[in-house]
């Protein structure tokens, strides 16, 4: 039982992720009509937003401490941080800890921006293009930006700490009646599930609560109808492109404390979320979310040793599997709507 609760628990860790990246991907989908293959990357910019605040907020320079020499007997170099500087040690080394959390901000306005950026610059001349030629150019685009954040940043993976409030492991076997140290789990990783859990509730409230939102959603149903009403609707999907794009980076941004920011990891998530996305239907939020939690517990389960006896490998094909298998029993996804990419 309790390996069972902890692959639960590593599911829901990956699932969140897929579920984020999925969510954006199908809000694009959904609104635009595009199949955007470069999702990912930005998924992996918002990541990197993290890493550019935590290097901003480290900036350094040298002071000489006359009260303490080097083994040479030499005056001691002593190298202080800017942010200290302005804010005394204290609240500098604190606002330096919380680097992470802080580059959620940081990266909402420049996410925004890359998402409009995109979208009027290069994606809004492919609406009524194939969607071959949809997948070309964005996953050409997405080699592109993982190329540029290689050639600023370097092919290795940069370390991006959690606050260290959070960088132990929670006994989460106590909770519900085990002994001690037997469920242990990082508690980053559970505040990454809560994170996203909060995401998803805000962008569902969002469409579900606001006028913008219903006005979206009513132009997914019928975007010819609605423009007729005299509503700018182009304007609202590249708006909801912003959002899209800056719910994949706050989910890059929170990330980057589990998986060390590097330049390929957009793609390493893209393929899975858009197998994700499939699997819950091409332009189904809600599947798009039950799809990537889904998908991560069963690839949590299949990369337990146990199982990888039995069926060795399984656990890098699980996803694709279960998906072939969906799609052969349900052709729309599990929550698919009718028409939605049909000739």
């Amino acid at each position: 039982m309790d390996a069972i609760i902890l692959q639960i628990l590593n599911g829901l860790d990956k699932g969140s992720a897929y579920a984020l990246i999925a969510l954006g991907l199908t809000l694009i989908f959904g609104t635009l009509g595009v199949v955007n293959f470069a999702h990912g990357a930005l998924f992996m910019i918002g990541a990197f937003c993290a890493v550019t605040l935590n290097k901003i907020l480290t900036i350094s320079y040298i002071t000489i401490d006359e009260t303490r020499t080097d083994f040479l007997g030499n005056p001691l170099k002593v190298e202080n941080t800017y942010i200290e500087r302005w804010f005394g040690p204290e609240i500098g080394s604190a606002i330096i800890d919380w680097s992470v959390p802080l580059a959620i901000l940081f990266s909402i306005p420049i996410m925004v921006a890359i998402g409009f950026i995109m979208e009027r610059g290069l994606i809004k001349h492919f609406y009524r293009r194939d969607h071959a030629d949809q997948i070309l150019v964005t996953f050409g685009l997405a080699i592109v930006l993982q190329e540029i954040i290689k050639y600023f940043y370097g092919a290795n993976p940069i370390p991006t700490p959690a606050p260290e409030v959070f960088r132990g492991s929670f006994d989460f076997g106590m909770l519900l009646g085990f002994d001690p140290n037997v469920i242990i789990y990082p508690y980053w990783r559970l505040v990454y599930f809560s994170f996203s859990a909060l995401i998803i509730g805000a962008v569902f409230a969002f469409l579900q609560f606001t006028t913008f939102g219903m006005v979206v959603r009513a132009g997914m149903a019928d975007r010819e109808t609605v423009g007729l009403l005299g509503i700018n609707i182009d304007r609202r999907f590249t708006i909801m492109f912003g959002i899209a794009a800056a719910v994949a980076g706050m989910a890059g941004v929170m990330y980057a404390p589990i998986n060390s920011p590097n330049y390929h990891m957009g793609m390493d998530f893209l393929v899975l979320s858009f197998v994700v996305v499939v699997v819950g239907g091409m332009g189904s939020l809600p599947g798009a979310v039950l799809a990537g939690f889904l998908l991560g517990i069963l690839e949590s389960f299949a990369s337990m040793n146990e199982v990888k006896t039995l069926l060795p490998g399984i656990d890098q094909i699980i996803i694709y599997l279960v998906a072939i298998i969906i799609l052969l029993t349900r052709p729309r996804g599990l929550m698919g709507r009718k028409g939605v990419m049909e000739e």
